[in-house]
Order: C-alpha cells, then sequence, then structure tokens
C-alpha cells in the first residue's frame, strides 16, 4: 500500500498542469484540508508540489529526481524493494537477522517487510525461499531482470521522465538511443519511440547484470511463442534466430561502441527479440521488398477481415491497403508480445482515450477480433497502439468539419483588405468561406477586423492589418469554436431525445461498475429498448477495456448495434464510485439500433467529449436532481458560451 499523500502524487502526475484542491479532494475522496497535509508530507523532504493561487502542481524533475529521501527510506515499501534489489543480487541469499539489522529494523517488523516481499512476487515468476535464517530468491535470470525493470518503472516519474530517470544511472543511453534510432531507420524500420524507452531500460539492466557476473545462458532464453495451431509463428520464428539478424548486428555494434562491452548469445537474442516486437516494425516499403510478391505479413488476409469487419459496424472507411499492411506488421509484433505476456506499455493510453474515443473504441473492436482469433490477451496499452495507427490513417482521410463563413473588415487602403483576406485564406482549411464586409458578413459566422465594429459582434477577432501568427491561431481557434458549438448544440438536442425520463437515474451510491451497468440495462429492458443479451454484451465489452474514457464519465455500451431503437440511460450521483480505477460520477449506458448506425459515431464522440470537461459534469452532478434539471444542463450545452 503506497503511503497516502503518495495518491497526491500520482494524481498530479496524470494532469498536465495545475490543479484545483477540491478537484483533488473529489478525485480521492477526501477532503481539501487533508489536500493540504498530503501536500505537506510530500514536501517534508524537499518541495515536489507546488501550490499557488491555480492549485497545485508536480515538479516533475524534482520527483524523478529526489534521490531516495529519508522520509521514504524508513517507509516499508522502500524496505521491502531494497530487500527484492538484495535478494536478486545474492547468489546465495540472505540471513533474515542481519538483513533486519542492517534496515534498523526489529526482527518481527523484518517479519512484515517480507510479507510485502512476497506480495511483490506474486506473479513474477520468482518466489521467495527460507530456510531457518536464511531467504533465497529462485526463479529464472529473465523473470529477475522483468521484476528489476519494473522496480525501477515504479520508481521513476510517469511518461517521458523515465528516460530522464535512465539518463543519469547510464549517462550513455543518449547517445545510444539517437543512433538506434538512426540505425533501424537505416535498416529499414521504423522505431516505437514509447516502446524503445523499455528496450533501453532493458539493456541498461543486461549490462549491469552481465558486469556483475549474472548473464543469461540458453536455459534462460525465452522459447519462441507458438502461434494458435501450435507451430511456430513467423515472427517468434525470426525471433528465435534474431542473433543472426540485421538487428542483432546493430545492438552488438552499438553496445560495443557507446558501452565498451560485449554481451553473449543469449542476452544479444533476449534484447533483439525486445527490440523487435517491441520498438522496431518493418516499413512496409522494406517488408514488401523483402516478400517478393507475397503478403508482407501472414496475417494480412486476417487484418483485412478484422478491418472490414469494423467498417461495416461502424460505418467507418478502413479499405486501404497500405493501412491493412502496417496495421498487420503491428499485429505480428503485437501477437509475439502477447505470446510471451510481454505487452508493451503506452503512455498516450488515458489522452487517446479521453479525446478519440471513437477511434479507440474501433481499436477496441479489432483487438477484440485478434484476441479472439489468435487467443491472446490485448490490455489497454496495446489497443490504444492500435488507435495510433487506425487514428493516423483516419486524420489523413477526415473532413475537418463543417463549412465556416469568415468576414474579414479592414479600412480600403491601398491593398490592406485583400492581403489581410489573403493571408487569412492560406492560415486556415478549406472549409472556411470567406465573405465580402457589408451584406454578407451580416450571416458571417466569425468576423475577422482591424477596428473593432460599432455594434456588438458575436464571434470577433481583432488583428492586426498585417496579422501575426499569434493572430492566426486567434482565428483559427475561434473557427474551431464554431464547429464545437454546432456539435454541441446537435448533441444536447439527441440527448434530449434519446434520455426518456424513466431512463433518468439520481443516485450510484451502493452499486460496483457491472450493478451500475445492470442496473440501468434494466431500465432499458422495462422501456423495450434492449434486451437481457444487450446487457451482458455490454458487460463483456467493459471487460475488454474501460470504458471510462475520461474521469468523472463512464460510457458502457456493447459492440452490437441490436437495440430496437436508439436511447441513452444515465445515472449520475455527486458521489463517485469506483469504474476500473477511475471515479465516476457519470454512467451513460448507450444503446444504439441499426438504423441509427450513422448518427452514433457523432453522439459517442461528442458525447465524450463534452463530458471530459470537468465543469459540465460537475454541473451535471449539481444541477441534474431530476429530469428537468438535467434538460436545463443538457440545454445549456447549446448556449454559445458553452462552446
Amino acid at each position: 500500500m503506497a503511503e497516502k499523500w503518495e495518491r497526491l502524487v500520482d494524481a498530479l502526475g496524470h494532469a498536465d498542469g495545475w490543479t484545483t484542491a477540491s478537484e483533488l479532494a473529489e478525485r480521492l475522496g477526501v477532503t481539501t484540508r487533508t489536500i493540504r497535509n498530503y501536500a505537506a508530507q510530500a514536501n517534508s523532504g524537499g518541495v515536489i508540489v507546488e501550490s499557488g493561487p491555480a492549485g497545485y502542481r508536480l515538479d516533475r524533475a524534482a520527483w524523478a529526481n529526489r534521490g531516495a529521501p529519508a522520509r521514504r527510506d524508513s517507509s516499508p515499501q522502500v524496505r521491502a524493494v531494497r530487500v527484492i534489489r538484495s535478494l536478486i543480487d545474492a547468489t546465495d541469499g540472505l540471513d533474515v537477522h542481519e538483513t533486519a539489522d542492517a534496515n534498523h529494523v526489529s526482527d518481527s517488523t523484518f517479519e512484515a517487510d517480507l510479507t510485502r516481499v512476497r506480495a511483490r512476487l506474486d506473479g513474477t515468476g520468482l518466489t521467495l525461499v527460507r530456510q531457518g535464517p536464511r531467504i533465497t530468491l529462485e526463479g529464472p535470470e529473465t523473470a529477475r531482470r522483468r521484476l528489476l525493470g519494473a522496480l525501477f518503472r515504479d520508481e521513476s516519474a510517469r511518461g517521458m521522465l523515465e528516460l530522464d530517470a535512465l539518463r543519469a544511472a547510464f549517462p550513455e543511453v543518449s547517445e545510444f538511443r539517437t543512433a538506434l534510432v538512426a540505425g533501424l531507420a537505416d535498416a529499414g524500420y521504423a522505431p516505437n519511440e514509447y516502446g524503445l524507452n523499455d528496450v533501453l531500460l532493458h539493456t541498461a539492466i543486461a549490462l549491469d547484470r552481465v558486469a556483475t557476473n549474472h548473464p543469461l545462458d540458453e536455459s534462460d532464453a525465452a522459447a519462441p511463442p507458438a502461434s494458435t495451431d501450435g507451430s511456430t509463428s513467423p515472427v517468434a520464428a525470426s525471433a528465435s534466430t534474431a542473433a543472426d539478424g540485421p538487428l542483432a548486428e546493430l545492438l552488438a555494434r552499438l553496445v560495443d561502441e557507446h558501452f565498451g562491452t560485449s554481451v553473449g548469445p543469449a542476452d544479444l537474442a533476449h534484447l533483439t527479440r525486445l527490440l523487435e516486437t517491441r520498438a522496431a516494425t518493418r516499413t512496409t516499403a522494406a517488408a514488401q521488398a523483402d516478400a517478393a510478391g507475397r503478403p508482407i505479413s501472414p496475417r494480412v488476409p486476417l487484418v483485412r477481415r478484422i478491418v472490414a469487419g469494423a467498417s461495416a459496424v461502424y460505418l467507418v472507411d478502413l479499405d486501404d491497403e497500405d493501412f491493412i499492411d502496417r496495421l498487420a506488421l503491428h499485429v505480428d509484433n503485437l501477437v509475439a508480445r502477447a505470446s510471451t505476456s510481454n505487452l508493451s506499455r503506452n503512455p498516450l493510453t488515458a489522452s487517446i482515450k479521453a479525446a478519440y474515443p471513437l477511434i479507440y473504441e474501433l481499436a477496441v473492436y479489432i483487438a477484440s477480433e485478434l484476441a479472439r482469433t489468435e487467443g491472446i490477451a490485448v490490455d489497454d496499452d496495446e489497443i490504444a497502439y492500435i488507435a495510433m495507427h487506425v487514428g493516423a490513417y483516419l486524420d489523413q482521410r477526415r473532413s475537418r468539419g463543417e463549412i465556416v463563413r469568415v468576414a474579414v473588415s479592414a479600412p480600403a487602403y491601398h491593398d490592406v483588405h485583400t492581403a489581410l483576406a489573403a493571408r487569412i485564406r492560406s492560415a486556415v482549411d478549406d472549409e472556411v468561406e470567406l465573405v465580402a464586409p457589408g451584406e454578407e458578413a451580416e450571416r458571417a459566422d466569425v468576423l475577422v477586423a482591424v477596428i473593432e465594429p460599432s455594434s456588438p459582434v458575436e464571434r470577433l477577432v481583432l488583428v492586426a492589418p498585417f496579422p501575426t501568427e499569434v493572430d492566426l491561431e486567434r482565428v483559427r481557434a475561434e473557427i474551431a469554436r464554431v464547429r464545437r458549438a454546432r456539435r454541441r448544440a446537435r448533441l444536447a438536442a439527441s440527448l434530449s431525445r434519446y434520455i426518456a425520463p424513466e431512463l433518468f437515474v439520481r443516485g450510484l451510491r451502493g452499486f460496483d461498475r457491472d450493478g451500475a451497468i445492470r442496473m440501468l440495462g434494466d431500465r432499458m429492458i422495462s422501456a423495450g429498448v434492449i434486451d437481457r443479451a444487450y446487457v451482458e454484451g455490454a458487460l463483456e465489452r467493459e471487460r475488454l477495456s474501460s470504458t471510462a474514457f475520461t474521469e468523472h464519465l463512464a460510457v458502457p455500451h456493447a459492440m452490437t448495434m441490436t437495440a430496437r431503437r436508439t436511447a441513452i440511460a444515465i445515472a449520475i450521483d455527486d458521489v463517485p464510485i469506483d469504474w476500473g480505477g477511475a471515479s465516476v460520477n457519470v454512467v451513460a449506458l448507450i444503446a444504439f439500433a441499426e438504423s441509427g448506425r450513422a448518427e452514433f459515431q457523432e453522439v459517442f464522440d461528442q458525447f465524450v467529449e463534452a463530458f471530459s470537461e470537468r465543469e459540465n459534469v460537475q454541473r451535471l452532478v449539481v444541477g441534474a436532481t431530476d429530469y428537468p434539471g438535467l434538460l436545463a444542463e443538457l440545454s445549456r450545452l447549446m448556449e454559445p458560451h458553452a462552446a
């Protein structure tokens, strides 16, 4: 169990900037006074939680480089980690009495620490063995290294700061990383910058273990994973011979150049497998050249079938051979990782779920079909990587929005007006229509002017006659707000139509995640919207990946559009319930009919977007005490300032 103040640090680690005390108190289920106490405890050995008028913010550099302050050195959690690290290095084990003395604790306290050690070892492939006063760690070297990596990540700040901590421990890592990225590109591989950090960590661990006479041998090297029919998969087969391939040659050369050492064949094969399956994917061009007319991946037909199913269900065009080829290459690596339970972390998972819910939903569909077909488990981080492939493809094809009419007003002096209009035109997308000032301007959505007009204008952007990039960015932002306001208005109208009085529930206390889904499902069944099979489908979808797309909001649903009519059942409570680790105040069970398939895209995306903003959720929580209050709050989404 983490120290209580560490919950505050963890919450701030997820935040992008300042967070108010009230929001933190709501998220952690404590009072604002407790938040102040947590901040004081966190800062007892040096400031890591900054405070100011805007609330609290984590000093990430101070947290990453805290140097294990004394207050943490004596905590049970730190002692347990210290014991594990000592056990990993101790070939002959440790004496419990000597270790207790070294940690300045009594024998009884140390026995409690060993309970924590056993709990931390659970599921790692390592076992704590005790014979009299002596304790040893039993298990393969690969498991020891995986545990070292997990301990390092636990102690590092989140996201890319892990790389900063790794640089501090191994200064050579920065130049090694740069050379590795360049070498991968030269060899025809596309690097995964996020997965690459894990490879760097395990490279550093391998070098440290080799230096202390703990190299891998052939018995430690992981066996090639098998495909679902029991035969060795092509990806696994290539990994099993990786020590002879171009990636192994690249790694061996760079380890020698940057660290001045070498590793044995088993270590090199292990690191090469990690690199090949976690951080290096063959580019389609290179793979096609190697395939000599054959499919670049044996999974191309499977991926094509799954993608076609996703396209049909969600009415999104994913029929593109280049996209399918790239995704198939990624899936090869995904299956190889999943076959050895060595899935890759993705620091963007939460932001992808919140910002692109429909794209993430497409990825969930693809991942569920892969899991069923290949017999593997696919977690949220791996789903987010699939979403990145889908999102990158759709971004190239998407329409940026509806036509927005922009009037440009400037004094008639030489060609100032025409120059300004041309500058605005070049700064916006093709779905912006410039209109001339005068009567046409009255029907414009946005007025861009050099001088403030005599009569008030709802959406006005004042710019210099020769606009700066800051001016142009404000114009683009205003155009985006217009589009957003239109979407919000359509969303509010849809929600008012879909949420009937009998589908509104005030109160979630006493329900867990499954209970909330079943409760709202019962409401929909009674209203004749869905059947019991739809509720079970929503529960199955929830097991694939949490539908808490944002903090405070969960949107459970099934992956089939089998409702008799489109409807939303919504439950709201000012006291959040736990939803797979998220604190949720609003639960909206969405059921779409086949006829509502086209509308699903916008309603689903915009619903998550609208209520990803804490103030909108808070207004619902406070104002929607009954059905009329719910309608009143939804109507406010249509107001201009709500955009």
